[in-house]
């Protein structure tokens, strides 16, 4: 292909390819050609002009596909539009007579179509260069039509557009003929003809000015003629036409050079037009047909939907700010049609049309109007319904009216009610608590014109309002509670009135379903009433025949609503419900039976009602009470269940005796019935399912105008992937609200809620606005069908043929209409058998159940029903499935092939290859490549039938499901697969979409099968990518919006798989154009594939986005100044699709991650302009429509605004959603920059880095505009921003408080925006604010004050005030007043307020440690005011002023809550030990509710109270202080005595009970954590650990009780074990350091306590204290000791795994250890520390038990870690170890009688340990000789004689000491010698003498060296100075006789080291000090030793002329000193300090 790639058509290459090639190689060469064409220059092309006009016009002969002819046409255009035009008269005139050939062929078509293609690319393109030959070719055109066939006309439709586009208003001669042509084609049968003509007119009305005046009304009448019988795609072509002409006609275009005076057209005129068509489908020119609704209504289904769409169309088209001042007049006119007596004929098209108002108000209301004209909107809907509520209670109240005016009256009102409160509470649901205003606004009234609506004649009406309450308190969930006292008042005041019984108690079910989509909840209290209320309706129901129906109804439906507030309301109730359900149902067959014999009409209804009711509020219980559902609550229901079954058998006989009234409820009640049993536990109910079986089978089988029921059944059975066969109304468009009506031909109009009141308090599906049931037969049928698919796999295999016989036997006896229905119905109930068995893994059975269910199956596989038929192929796969066997399955596939290849009907041909392809999707594994090669060569030829386009797609979406199962298996096909899916794309007619579709999907499934192989360069791999890429481009220029969205998606396929194959240059833009495609399946298309894109190359992306809309200025959104992603935050205000709305997040997500850091500025400039919409809000007056204000709309400038003429003119400012968004993105991009550059965070590193590199930004430079943002969402109406704003400003305050301000010294850059922080949280307190904005607000709070910004104490008590109000609160029990919300709220705003000031007590007490030394003393609570107001306090101690206030009433609330958490931390089983009125901050009934606030807050509470405790030293405060502020009720653990019992507690009592309290909440935290848990948590458990530890008394409380202790230990070495943290392993070994020294002063205390006692005895006598007593024993699990050697082990080895005993001897695979980390060095030094003080905690024989491991760790540590460093320092870690050897060796134990031996025996081992494994004499070692020889010297220094004075470890020792001192390494000599220096002065002489006696001369010997070699280094010369300082030493320890020869050895070498005269200027500095040294100690020990001194210098004249030198230099030098300090001072005083001593003489 890439020889296709040149400027010239490759002609000889061309020639030798085959024929399937050509068409290829052409299209690839014209796409190459067309971007040649489009960079070129007239010079460029100047030469290949003519040769590329011939290859152009012989290629225009050669019958050219579709997508070819063109691209022909577009490079002709191109060529000519760059180069010379002297030959395009020949061109135009070529084409002309190519359309005027006689020649009428099939195989001339081709040419003839691409002959219009090319003159309508031309006349576009070149416009008026052209001149007039546009008349003779319009005339030609339009003549060629006349004759042609569907093709044609479309393609001629599509030329005269462009024609019409690039002429202008110069063609307006040939206007009027194009506009006849148009109008014939607008209805032609054809509907891709229709469409074109559709696109036709659109470009035509902007040139002819006919249209839009004078033959306006004939257009109109035109396109309602064109809706007619219409397409999807037609309806949407011609209601954007028909709109765009009705909107010019009402707003004329400026510049139309229109002469005369048009007159105006009227909004009003224009309107009616509309509704001609919508009420009477235009002038009489519709037929009655089969398509006509019965009931003889005049209007078809899709003219209505058309002309719905058209009002849409014309809205949009006009804009926002037109529909914002003309929307009175639009509300008017549409409700109008609605009020209408010809648009409600029947139920069903009363339904229909308020679909299509509310379509019309939501289309209109819902993405035109920003927030403010919403809520105008509203305002405007409330004064309708106001005016129609009037007008019913007047008409109801005049007696003199004729009652028939009446009916018709309050029936026209209840439709125009139901839309406005529909469209009502949609308004309100989508601007959420932004609503707040207008519902409180009183001059309004909303709330109270709904309301009245519940008592309107019409049930309707009454719903609508009900739900409109619904969405109104979904928005603002504040409004529950008030709303629901208010209805349930009136329901009881108003309880003899039908209206208001039922229409009340829907409201009040409405509420109550509300609740689920409301976290917050309603008061507990609010269940009990209702359900009181509603239990009293069922029991008075019979008290008023008139009114039994309405209170039974009432009754069950608020039962029924009740069930979905949970079971934690249900529960308590469930005794009563189930007595209720038992007091319904006949209690034992003869009571049925007597029941069938009294009844009358009246009395079976309202029973019926009644038990329909009571089944209904069952299936609620086990929808929303699963958990309620046990086995003996089952058992309790089945009887009932039995009974109600037992009564449905007799319905029938029932509706024959009393006819039309009871059938409807009998209806109800069986649905109910089966709905409640498909609930059921299949296990329980093989008796009950036995007996409804007859019944279901009966439901399913007596085709008794059941309107095709299972419709809306099979769809949801057929596979989703299938919708493409199915039909557009499958698919998800943005219409689908109303196209859902077009379903089966329009014969049902589609569900309503007045069908099933019951479900207005469920839960919605996604996208749906309102609740829509079907009719009571069809959701009767729908539960049969389900029911039976639940019962079918329960079974037996006879009893499942008989079914299936019985099924069969009853579709053969219906005929006709009612065959059909019968058919579907027992198809759908079939599928849905299958469907469970499959899901079940269950076999269908033998082959006498397989028989009767293929019978089955094949018969329907070739059905005229379409959706049948793709069911039966679903459904015989499914069989397949659940046979699972292969012999049966090659039979299914063999009778497909026999009958594929007999077959020639369409019906035939579609079902067995759609069966095929079904069974690959379902066995898709164990087909063999020899079917597999069957079924592609069978389905290649059907896909290859011209003749059928039907036939096609249903082969190509078998064979796409083919390939999509198979696999790898399919490689071998891929490439004739491959080919075909191309040939087909390049000739089948544009036209047929479907089979574009299908080929579509073709492609995907063929690019996933070959996957990344398509990034390889191997054999083929790079023609069948080509080969895709081809596909993928023609598909892109297909006008079907489907088929370019699969494009899209083969592309993304490509760019996952082959990423440098895709171009993005080309792929980006075309992206971008589609972003407000009308079709949704091509938005998400787009949407989906940027989001990929995004992650992988963002940067790219953005940058092709940026370059389009440089190019283009026609794009529907605007690229161009906030580039792709302003885009995207714009899409998110128009789009109502959760599933793209959730896409266009992410991929704003991924840009973010990739390029908002890079681009700060403007990523925090978009997300500000977001948030700024938030500005209007910020005032709490209603919003009101003035003028003013709608200036003010007209001036907003936007990121947002659109350029495209015809829809969304104005200005949509971003709503609330859209900000929230913008707010997250905030606080992701911080959270970013923290993970990038710490500059982002520091100013002065930020403003270094800007001056070197001036283009780079900061985050800290924007910190205002954080600020601000977050201000701005923190303060908005809508409390999901406001959570969002708060959440942003938490992030803001943690992440800078600590940034320095560098202007300011000592202050930081937050300082400045504390007015901004205080305004902020202000609103959050305010006591109409929800308690979760609250309760962020204090954690913000707490943020703020524990940051440290604050400087000032004033400003500082601000914030600290509004935390203390909410104190106030708390303590007061306020928060539970005036409750609006649940009251697990009261317990999450409570605790979010004790945790905040818990948060700042901690970091207040951190401050004080810091700051001044800790003292405990005892903190009193009472300060005066003066005291805290003293200028001199610091911040610290300001703030800990302002908690000690409120400590008293703090610390009791804190135990209180803590108390309620260890009691709801109790496993299920205590569940009977908690307090039956619940606790301090949680009600029994809101348990379940209030456990994730406790678990949010405990931890930092736990942490401060402990602190609280630590600080008063466990001194208990007087009980009664403080009580009388505090009038919360409260518990024992908070200090107080109990009020029950009279039993005053002692301190010690009150003491443990707190201890005990926060050491079992800590100890069952840590014992089991979850992977989730914060380590905040973890760290503050230990933390409070810690501090409780840290006085004396809970340490003893600790190890007084062993086991407590241990248990302790436990629990903290799990921890250890389970979490990698250093920070938590650091945390637990603080706490193991105080548990330790706990056991240290215990121990010690009871020998202080023994000694006491004992008094004279002797000390022999008393009793050992520590562990291991007399035996020396520690057991495991009771042991201390043991438990902290576990502990310590387990942070050893895993710091250092070589000391685990198990690798002792194995070879470390790394090689070298790795050097520990920071932590790591401080985690073995504290374990070494405390295994050091293990020893103490023992009796003298335990610690003989536990001395070898530790002398093994210890030991092991150095070994591992005493390794040399370049510096030569010693490591901390070796320093911690030789810390703890001296700590054990110098233990008193080893001194102790009972364990002097054993110690003695293991310090001699651990000492031979260190001297085996130190050995440099045997090995070469890699260890520090100094850290080594320290080791030995601690043994030498602290262990007994009899440790170190054993011969063959002393030889060892001095041996080591010699090896050091042979070292040439200075540094270790000078440790060396100064550990000799030690030893040497050992008290004990028999330690010190060997050393002293084998060491000496080596240091003499050593010494002497340095004669011959002085000092270059300062390291030498210590080493030098430190060795005469040993023999110094030594001197002063030898006896009087010895000490001559040693003073003898000593100062000759003295004497060496002195230099002469000459020497001594030219030494280096080292040698010269040494000198210095050497005369200093001379001249020291001359005078001390005289007679020494005088007899050596006399023997040796040598020394003595050397020394005298030496002194003499000495004496001149000073001299010379003196002389050089008088010169200087000579000018000054004398100095003020004299020596006493004269040292000149010396």
């Amino acid at each position: 292909m890439e020889q296709a790639h040149g400027p010239l058509l490759n002609e000889e290459l061309y020639s030798q390819l085959s024929e399937s090639k050509k068409p290829e190689f052409v299209f690839e060469w014209l796409r190459f050609l067309e971007k040649l064409l489009a960079a070129a220059s007239k010079d460029d092309i100047k030469e290949k002009q003519k040769k590329l006009v011939e290859q152009l016009t012989s290629l225009l002969e050669s019958s050219p596909g579709p997508p070819v002819r063109k691209l022909i046409a577009k490079n002709l255009a191109l060529l000519y539009s760059v180069g010379d035009t002297f030959s395009v008269y020949k061109t135009v005139d070529k084409c002309n007579e190519i359309i005027r050939s006689k020649d009428d062929s099939p195989s001339y078509l081709p040419t003839k179509l691409a002959g219009v293609a090319c003159l309508g690319a031309l006349y576009e393109q070149l416009g008026r260069m052209l001149g007039n030959t546009y008349m003779d070719t319009v005339g030609n055109l339009l003549k060629a039509m006349k004759s042609a066939e569907s093709q044609g006309r479309y393609e001629i439709m599509l030329s005269l557009q462009k024609i019409v586009s690039g002429q202008g208003a110069i063609a307006a001669s040939c206007h009027r003929d194009i506009y006849k042509a148009a109008r014939s084609c607008l209805t032609d049968r054809s509907m891709a003809v229709r469409c074109a003509a559709a696109k036709c007119l659109l470009e035509l009305q902007n040139e002819a000015v006919f249209m839009w005046t004078t033959e306006l009304e004939n257009v109109a009448t035109l396109c309602f003629k064109a809706f007619e019988g219409s397409n999807y795609d037609v309806r949407v072509s011609v209601s954007k036409l028909l709109g765009a002409v009705l909107a010019t006609a009402v707003m004329p275009k400026r510049g139309t050079g229109v002469r005369q005076v048009v007159r105006k057209t009227t909004l009003e005129e224009t309107m009616n037009l509309l509704a001609s068509g919508f009420l009477r489908g235009g002038s009489g020119f519709l037929r009655v047909s089969g398509e006509m609704l019965k009931g003889g209504s005049s209007v078809n289904r899709d003219i209505r939907i058309g002309v719905t769409q058209a009002y849409v169309a014309f809205i949009s088209t006009l804009g926002g700010q037109w529909l914002e001042l003309n929307f009175a007049a639009v509300l008017e006119h549409v409700l109008e049609l609605v009020s209408h007596p010809k648009a409600t004929q029947t139920q069903i098209d009363a339904i229909c049309c308020r679909r299509c108002v509310s379509f019309i108000l939501r289309s209109a209301v819902g993405s035109l109007l920003g927030e403010k004209a919403q809520i105008a909107a509203a305002k405007e809907i409330c004064l309708v319904v106001g005016k129609q509520k009037k007008a019913v209670d007047a008409a109801m109240s005049d007696t003199n009216m004729e009652t028939k005016l009446d009916t018709m009256d309050v029936s026209a009102s209840q439709h125009v009610l139901v839309c406005a409160l529909q469209e009502l509470g949609s308004l309100v649901q989508g601007l959420g608590s932004t609503a707040a205003p207008l519902l409180q606004d009183s001059t309004i009234g909303v709330l109270d014109k709904v309301i009245s609506v519940l008592l309107h004649p019409s049930v309707s009406a009454r719903l609508a309002a009900a739900w409109c309450l619904r969405c109104f308190v979904v928005a603002l969930p504040s409004e529950i509670s008030p709303l629901l006292d208010r209805c349930t008042e009136r329901l009881s005041a108003l309880r003899s009135s039908p209206e208001a019984v039922t229409g009340y108690s829907f409201a009040i079910a409405a509420l109550l379903g509300a609740v689920q989509h409301c976290p917050l909840g309603i008061p507990h209290e609010k269940g009990k009433l209702i359900m009181t209320q509603a239990e009293d309706f069922l029991r008075t129901a019979i008290q008023n025949s008139r009114l039994s129906v309405h209170r039974t109804q009432a009754g069950w439906l608020l039962f029924s609503a009740l069930m979905t507030l949970g079971p934690a309301v249900i529960h308590c109730h469930l005794p009563r419900i189930l007595l209720l359900w038992k007091s319904v149902f006949p209690q034992s067959t003869k009571d049925l039976e007597m029941e069938r014999s009294r009844g009358d009409c009246f009395t079976w209804q309202v029973m019926l009602e009644e038990r329909a009711g009571a089944l209904c509020a069952m299936k609620c219980f086990m929808l929303y009470c699963k958990d309620l559902l046990t086995d003996d609550v089952t058992e309790r229901l089945l009887p009932l269940l039995t009974f109600a079954v037992a009564l449905s058998t007799k319905l029938p006989a029932l509706n024959k005796s009393y006819g039309t009234p009871l059938k409807s409820v009998s209806v109800v009640f069986r649905q109910r019935l089966y709905e409640v049993l498909a609930l059921l536990p299949t296990k329980d109910c093989e008796g009950i399912f036995n007996s409804v079986l007859k019944e279901l089978i009966a439901e399913l089988t007596l085709a008794d105008n059941q309107m095709f029921a299972a419709t809306f059944l099979l769809p949801s059975l057929c596979h989703q992937d299938d919708a493409l066969l199915l039909g557009a109304w499958l698919q998800e468009t943005d219409h689908r609200f109303i196209e859902e009506q077009l379903k089966l031909g329009g014969m049902l109009g589609g569900g309503s809620l007045e069908h099933d009141p019951f479900t207005i308090y469920q839960r919605l599906a996604d996208e749906e606005l309102v609740p829509t049931p079907l009719p009571p037969v069809l959701s009767m049928i729908r539960a049969a069908v389900e029911l039976f698919g639940v019962i079918f796999p329960c079974l037996d295999v006879k009893h499942r043929a008989q079914i299936l016989d019985q099924f069969t036997e009853s579709i053969k006896q219906t005929k006709g209409s009612k065959q059909q229905t019968v058919q579907l119905n027992v198809f759908a109930a079939f599928c849905y058998g299958l469907k469970k068995l499959a899901c079940k893994k269950g076999s269908l059975g033998p082959d006498e159940v397989r028989r009767p269910a293929l019978t089955l199956v094949m018969n329907s596989l070739e059905s005229p029903n379409l959706l049948l038929r793709c069911a039966a192929a679903e459904s015989l796969a499914r069989l397949a499935q659940v046979v699972a066997d292969s012999a049966f399955t090659a039979k299914l596939a063999q009778t497909s092939f026999e009958k594929l290849k007999s077959a020639r009907d369409v019906i035939s041909r579609t079902g067995h290859s759609m069966a095929l392809g079904c069974l690959h999707r379902y066995l898709g594994g164990i087909v063999s490549s020899q079917h597999l090669n069957a079924c592609v060569n069978i389905l290649h030829t059907l896909s290859q039938d011209n003749t059928s386009p039907e036939v096609q797609t249903w082969a190509l979406h078998s064979l796409s499901l083919l390939i999509d199962s198979s696999g790898p298996m399919y490689n071998a096909h891929v490439e004739s697969s491959l080919s075909l899916v191309l040939l087909l794309l390049l000739t089948v007619p544009p036209a047929h979409t479907e089979v574009h579709q299908s080929l579509g999907r073709c492609l995907n499934v063929l690019i996933i099968t070959l996957g990344p192989e398509l990034q390889g360069n191997n054999t083929s791999v790079p023609l069948l990518r080509t080969s895709c890429l081809v596909g993928c481009a023609v598909m892109q220029d297909n006008l079907d919006c489907l088929v370019q969205a699969q494009a899209i998606s083969c592309l993304q396929q490509l760019h996952m798989f082959a990423p440098r194959h895709v171009n993005l240059s080309s792929l980006v833009p075309s992206l971008c154009v589609n972003l407000c495609s009308s079709h949704l399946l091509l938005r998400r298309a787009v949407i989906a594939c940027l989001r990929q894109l995004a992650q992988r190359e963002a940067a790219e992306v953005l940058e092709h986005a940026r370059a389009l809309a440089k190019e283009s200025s026609k794009l529907d959104v605007n690229i161009g100044e906030t580039g792709l992603e302003g885009a995207l935050f714009s899409l998110l205000d128009r789009e109502s699709d959760q599933r793209l709305c959730h896409d266009i997040r992410e991929t704003l997500s991924h840009i973010l991650s990739s390029m908002a850091v890079e681009n700060l500025s403007h990523w925090i400039k978009l997300c500000n302009e977001v948030l700024s919409a938030s500005a209007d809000f910020t005032t709490t007056a209603p919003v009101d429509t003035t003028q003013e204000e709608e200036e003010d709309r007209r001036d907003d400038d936007s990121i947002f605004t659109s350029r495209k003429d015809d829809q969304f003119q104005s200005v949509i400012k971003p709503r609330w959603p859209t900000r929230v968004f913008a707010a997250e993105c905030i606080c992701r991009i911080i959270t970013q920059c923290e993970n990038i550059d710490a500059a982002h965070f520091d100013l002065t590193m930020a403003q270094e880095r800007k001056e070197k590199l001036p283009k780079s930004d900061f985050l800290v430079n924007h910190l205002a505009d954080l600020i601000r943002m977050a201000f701005i969402a923190a303060t908005d109406h809508s409390n999901t921003l406001r959570l969002s704003g708060l959440e942003t400003l938490l992030v803001v305050i943690r992440k800078f408080a600590n940034v320095p301000e560098p202007e300011f010294p000592g202050h930081v850059i937050l300082e400045q925006y504390q007015a901004n922080v205080g305004a902020a949280l202000r609103p959050a307190f305010s006591p109409d604010t929800p308690p979760d904005v609250t309760a962020k607000a204090c954690q913000v709070c707490s943020a703020w004050i524990v940051s440290g910004v604050v400087s000032d104490l004033n400003d500082l008590r601000r914030v600290h005030q509004l935390l203390a109000t909410s104190l106030s609160k708390v303590q007061a029990g306020q928060e539970a007043q005036n409750q609006l919300y649940n009251e697990s709220t009261s317990t999450m705003e409570s605790l979010a307020v004790l945790k905040a000031w818990a948060e700042v007590y901690i970091v207040t007490m951190e401050r004080q440690n810091v700051c001044a030394p800790k003292q405990k003393q005892f903190l009193k609570v009472e300060r005066s005011a003066a005291d805290g107001s003293k200028d001199a306090i610091t911040i610290a101690d300001g703030l800990l002023n302002l908690v000690r206030l409120e400590l008293g009433t703090l610390s009791k609330l804190w135990l209180a809550a803590l108390q309620d958490y260890a009691l709801l931390t109790l496993p299920p089983e205590y569940a009977n030990q908690l307090p039956a009125e619940g606790g301090a901050f949680y009600s029994s009934e809101t348990i379940e509710a209030a456990r994730p606030h406790y678990c949010n807050s405990w931890a930092p509470i736990l942490h401060a109270t402990a602190l609280w405790l630590n600080s008063t030293g466990f001194i208990v405060i007087d009980p009664d202080e403080g009580s009388s502020r505090l009038s919360r009720p409260v518990t024992p653990t908070m200090g107080h005595e109990s009020t029950l019992a009279n039993v005053v507690k002692s301190p010690e009592d009150v003491n443990t009970d707190r201890f005990h309290l926060i050491l079992g909440i800590s100890v069952e935290f840590l014992c089991s954590l979850r992977p989730d848990v914060p380590m905040e948590s973890i760290i503050a458990c230990l933390n409070a650990l810690k501090s409780l530890l840290d006085v004396v008394w809970p340490r003893c409380k600790v190890v007084s009780d062993q086991e407590l202790g241990v248990e302790l230990l436990n629990v903290l070495h799990r921890l250890i074990l389970t979490r990698e943290s250093p920070f938590i392993q650091l945390a637990v070994i603080d706490v193991v350091e105080r548990i330790i020294r706990a056991a240290q002063e215990h121990v010690k205390e009871k020998r202080r306590s023994a000694e006491v006692d004992d008094g004279a005895a002797e000390k022999e006598t008393l009793p050992e204290f520590g562990e291991g007593s007399d035996t020396g024993g520690l057991v495991p699990g009771k042991s201390l000791v043991f438990a902290t050697l576990e502990l310590s082990l387990s942070i050893l080895v895993r710091q250092l795994p070589q000391l685990n005993p198990k690798l002792v001897g194995i070879h470390m695979s790394n090689g070298k250890p790795q050097p520990l980390s920071k932590d790591g060095v401080k985690l073995v030094a504290a374990a070494l520390g405390i295994l050091s003080e293990l020893v103490s905690v023992c009796s003298p024989t335990g610690s003989i038990s536990v001395l070898p491991t530790i002398l093994y760790l210890i030991t092991g540590v150095i070994k591992e870690t005493a390794i040399k460093t370049l510096d030569g320092c010693t490591s901390l870690t070796v320093g911690a170890a030789l810390q703890a050897l001296k700590a054990v060796v110098s233990s008193p134990m080893a001194r102790a009688e009972k364990s002097h031996v054993a110690w003695t025996r293991l310090l001699r081992s651990a000492l031979a340990t260190i001297l085996e494994f130190w050995n440099p004499e045997m090995t070469l070692s890699e260890l520090d000789e100094v850290s080594m020889l320290t080791a030995i010297s601690v043994f030498l220094m602290s262990a007994s004689p009899e440790v170190t004075c054993v011969q063959c470890l002393e030889k060892e020792c001095i041996n080591r000491f010699k090896i050091v001192l042979s070292s040439k390494n200075p540094v270790v000599l000078v440790q060396c010698y100064k550990l000799l220096q030690t030893i040497f002065q050992h008290p004990n002489r028999a330690v010190s003498t060997p050393y002293i006696h084998s060491l000496t001369i080596l240091i003499v010997q050593k010494l002497r060296e340095v004669e011959k070699e002085k000092p270059s280094t300062c390291a030498e010369l210590q080493a030098v100075q430190a060795g005469l300082k040993t023999l110094e030493t030594l001197i002063s320890l030898a006896d009087e006789q010895n000490r001559v020869h040693l003073v003898v050895l000593l100062l000759p070498i003295l004497i060496s080291c002195l230099l002469d005269e000459n020497a001594l200027n030219t030494a280096p500095n080292p040698a010269k000090s040494l000198h210095e040294f050497a005369l200093q100690n001379l001249m020291q020990i001359g005078p001390r030793y005289p007679s020494i001194f005088q007899t050596l210098m006399g023997t040796s004249p040598a020394m003595k002329a050397r020394l005298e030198s030496a002194v003499k230099g000495n004496q001149e030098s000073i001299k010379a000193k003196t002389a050089a300090g008088q010169s200087k001072c000579s000018e000054k005083t004398s100095p003020s300090i004299q020596l006493k001593t004269n040292f000149s003489n010396f």
